[in-house]
């Protein structure tokens, strides 16, 4: 079903619903002919159909609708009373709306009939100039015959014999069910208290299955796993009829984005991504009105006007990105702009002016920290007020609304280049699969969804396995290193003492990339109601939520992005220092033992280089890659981190495998990186360096792991890729 039918679907049950009630309150307010709540009612409905029939191309259907909308004004105006002759009118104006609808429903068309007859009669009625007195003598006047009789004839009915069926019994089976009677409207704290009573059942549920290992009774067991299913399918049921896609909000950004653009003068286009992302209706009311506040401040601040684009290189048209998707259990919502972005001077000096921030405070702030200055309350770059901003109130109701729900809302912006702002919103009330695990004597609940798969090592593998480089430990799967967090330490909990030597490893993955966390104990999955910690616990972005196990106890659930970012999963690969030129610690690597990184150039050149230049090693997926005049470049940690290809440089072929692998040096306070095929291995041995194969970006050769291998003179190649001074090359 594409999203033009579900459209369509939900104006016919909305449409339905709204002549239901429209024949009752028709005949009331004929007995009631002053009634405004009905009089307003009524005239609610006739406006909503006009309005979606326009909408979706209905032409036939809005003629209807618009002059009993215009008879209706003049009544709820106080301009004409209702009689008997309108209410006959208003009502064979409900039959012909109903009839276009049923065709609707039936082909996708409003059908061949002609309802020039329903217009004329409600028109004349609208065009006459009724009083009171008018309205009461009318009332009295005999009845005309009703405004049916004026409409086509019906569909022939079962004494048409030409067109009977031979079975009346059979024509009430194969009639087929109307899209208004498959739909059923709840209330919604209805729906709220069956979603709590299920997560009640769950864990009463979980429970009972702890008995059932501890019970042999065969009816017990049999009554216990029936038990399980029903509640899995009940919950499971209960809850998509709370959720709803993102879509649903995001259908009238166009529409924004469109208007606005044009009262300022702008070309703006929307793009949107994981519209069918399904959220919490809860959760969809919360972000409503935040993101429509975004959404109009990228176009009114962000994208620049076509003339400013074009002077800067750009294209005249300016883009807004939205990208709604799931990833360790929580919704990420991101909405990105190739505007003008915030200068962070700017701000600084704003925030300083109005006395939100102290001098000695500004010049602590990095860039990031000062752009998320325009969160406070009554902040605005805004040099005037207009309709759309500079009153000070905004972005801070934002950061409110979206906190309220237990989310966090970040920024990222590069002058010149754009603005992204990143919503997180974790899980609030949602029932989920969970792997137990225990650490430091307390149990943990790790989504399933950031699960890839579980290791455990025993006896010589242990020593085997696990690797130590400098304070980071690494585990290699297959081939690949996986650094390793144990979660005792992260979390600082006093580790538990077993006789047990084997070592478990929750391998995880977390913004694309994957690491290891070390456990104590791994228990069984188990299906978990998420309760949203408090707002004094907000600050705590390794936890996601609690829940309550079948023994009673609360178990934390862990955030797994949090969780990786506060154990600095990939920074911890860096060794000693980083700030000696690349050069000088690739010379002093020909003397002894050294710790070097083995990488893959391209597909032919095996090179390494020692560990202790290596800042970081990062993946980047190829989508984030933007060029700066002739230079590859990526926005990393606040700032913007050219690109070197190695392969390029080497006059290889370069790889199209995606993300990138990248080594990172740091000197003097800048970051580069080193674009690599493959990272191979980290080793550590004597190297003994031969310079007959000394050439630029080569100081020579070495063997490792019984393999020749080329020694990386990085500062040459940065030298040559105009990044930093060459160190004298001897």
């Amino acid at each position: 079903m594409t999203e033009s039918d579900d459209l369509i679907r939900e104006f016919l049950i909305e449409s339905h619903e709204g002549l239901d009630r429209l024949d009752q309150d028709l005949v009331d307010l004929e007995k009631d002919p002053r009634n405004r709540d009905t009089l307003g009612s009524v005239f609610r409905a006739i406006h909503t159909i006009k309005g979606t029939c326009g909408f979706l191309g209905f032409t036939k259907l809005e003629g209807v609708s618009h002059v009993g909308e215009s008879l209706l004004s003049r009544l709820r105006d106080g301009e004409m009373v209702l009689d008997a002759q309108i209410t006959t009118a208003l009502l064979g104006m409900v039959d012909a709306i109903r009839e276009i609808l049923g065709f609707i429903e039936a082909d996708g068309s409003e059908g061949d009939a002609d309802y020039t007859a329903v217009i004329q009669r409600i028109q004349a009625l609208n065009d006459r100039r009724s009083t009171p007195a008018d309205s009461v003598a009318a009332a009295a006047a005999p009845t005309p015959a009703p405004v049916a009789a004026a409409m086509p004839a019906p569909a022939p009915a079962a004494e048409d014999h030409d067109h009977a069926p031979a079975d009346d019994h059979a024509s009430g089976d194969d009639r087929k069910q109307g899209v208004s009677d498959s739909s059923l409207r709840v209330d919604v704290g209805l729906v709220d208290k069956l979603m709590n009573l299920v997560g009640e059942l769950v864990l009463a549920r979980n429970q009972i299955l702890q008995f059932t290992t501890q019970n042999n009774d065969a009816s017990f067991v049999n009554a216990t796993q029936r038990l399980n299913v029903v509640t899995s399918e009940l919950q499971e049921g209960v809850m998509k009829t709370r959720m709803q896609p993102i879509g649903n909000v995001w259908s009238k950004f166009p529409r924004v984005v469109r208007d606005l653009a044009s009262m300022c003068g702008k070309q703006v286009r929307i793009e949107m991504e994981g519209k069918e992302t399904d959220l919490d209706r809860t959760i969809i009311e919360a972000i409503k009105d935040p993101l429509t506040h975004i959404i109009r401040n990228s176009v009114d601040h962000g994208i620049e006007g076509p003339a400013a684009r074009v002077a800067s290189g750009k294209r005249p048209e300016g883009t807004i990105r939205l990208c709604a998707f799931h990833e360790g259990g929580q919704i990420n919502i991101e909405i990105s702009d190739d505007g003008a972005g915030i200068a962070a001077e700017k701000v600084r000096q704003r925030a300083l002016s109005r006395g939100l921030i102290t001098t000695d405070q500004s010049q602590r702030l990095s860039d990031h920290d000062v752009i998320k200055l325009i969160f406070l309350p009554g902040f605005s770059t805004a040099e005037k007020i207009t309709n759309v901003s500079g009153r000070g109130v905004g972005m801070d109701v934002v950061k409110t609304n979206i906190e309220k729900i237990g989310g966090t809302v970040d920024i990222q912006s590069v002058a010149g280049r754009g603005t992204t702002l990143r919503i997180k919103i974790p899980l609030t009330l949602a029932i989920i699969p969970a792997l137990m695990v225990s650490s430091g004597g307390e149990r943990f609940a790790i989504p399933q969804v950031s699960l890839l798969e579980l290791v455990r090592l025993e006896g010589a593998h242990v020593a085997a396995g696990i690797e130590r480089i400098g304070k980071a430990l690494f585990y290699r799967l297959r081939g690949n290193l996986l650094p390793l967090v144990h979660l005792h330490s992260a979390l600082k909990l006093k580790p538990v003492l077993t006789s047990d030597d084997a070592v478990n490893i929750v391998v995880l993955k977390a913004d694309q990339r994957q690491f290891g966390l070390v456990v104590e104990t791994v228990h069984d999955t188990e299906e978990i109601v998420v309760k949203p910690l408090g707002k004094q616990l907000k600050g705590l972005t390794s936890f996601a939520g609690a829940t309550i196990m079948g023994d009673g106890k609360v178990a934390l659930i862990l955030d797994v992005l949090g969780l990786g970012q506060m154990a600095q999963v990939v920074s911890d690969t860096r060794s000693g220092t980083t700030s000696t030129s690349p050069s000088e610690g690739a010379a002093a690597a020909a003397e002894d033992t050294r710790t070097l990184l083995v990488f893959q150039a391209s597909e032919r050149d095996r090179m390494a280089l020692p560990l202790s230049l290596v800042a970081r090693l990062e993946e980047f997926p190829r989508s984030l890659l933007e060029q700066s005049g002739d230079r590859v470049v990526v926005q990393y940690r606040d700032e913007i981190l050219p690109l070197v290809s190695l392969a390029r440089y080497f006059h290889r072929t370069e790889s199209t495998v995606d993300p990138l692998q990248v080594i990172v040096f740091s000197f003097n306070g800048q970051h580069v990186g080193l674009i690599v095929e493959r990272i191979v291995d980290i080793v550590q041995q004597v190297v003994v360096v031969d310079t007959r194969h000394r050439r630029r970006g080569i100081i020579g050769s070495t063997v490792l792991q019984q393999q020749v291998t080329d020694l990386l003179d990085a500062d040459a190649v940065l030298a040559d890729a105009g990044l930093f001074e060459a160190a004298a090359v001897a």
